[in-house]
This record gives structure tokens, sequence and C-alpha cells, in this order.
């Protein structure tokens, strides 16, 4: 159903019933525990441009926002220049 790419492409799916209508939901995703190295953020950058630079694809931004403690992926790169981001190692 999604994509080997995706962040959900293991994840189990469920079908349940609700008023007689068939819902698919995915069960919780766990984050995973990350190491990896921090890099300084340069005016403009955004978490696809970031992935681009460090994995040479930006389909693969959710590794960035997984691996910081961020709520929001894009509070990561509003301050740029004052934070660094931790980038997950390459599989």
């Amino acid at each position: 159903m999604f994509l080997e790419s995706s962040r959900y492409y293991n994840q189990k799916l469920y079908v349940t019933t609700k008023n007689d209508l068939s819902i698919q939901v995915l069960s919780l995703r766990r984050l995973p525990y990350v190491t990896g190295t921090a890099e300084v953020l340069k005016s403009n950058d955004r978490l696809d441009i970031i992935a681009q630079r460090q994995y040479n694809d930006p389909t693969r931004f959710w590794h960035i926002a997984d691996a910081n403690t961020e709520l929001w992926s894009n509070d990561l790169v509003k301050k740029t220049d004052q934070i660094k981001i931790v980038t997950v190692p390459d599989k």
C-alpha cells in the first residue's frame, strides 16, 4: 500500500467496521532511536533540501524529522544558523 521509501512502509494495517463502513487504519508507529551527526542550518534550508544534501533523496526528509524532538517538522528550520539538526546515518 505504501512505497518502500515511506515511513509507513512496514506498518501493520487493520480493518475496522463502524456503522457498516469498513475503514483501514494503521498501527501506531514508534519513533526509532537514532544516532547521527549535527548539521548547522543554512538560510532557506528545508527538510527536503537537507535530505537531498545528506541522502541524495529529498523524499527521505522524514528520517530527519524522526531524529529530532520537535513536534512540528517546520519548527526545525525556523531559526537558521542557530540550531542544529540531527540526521540519521544512511542505511
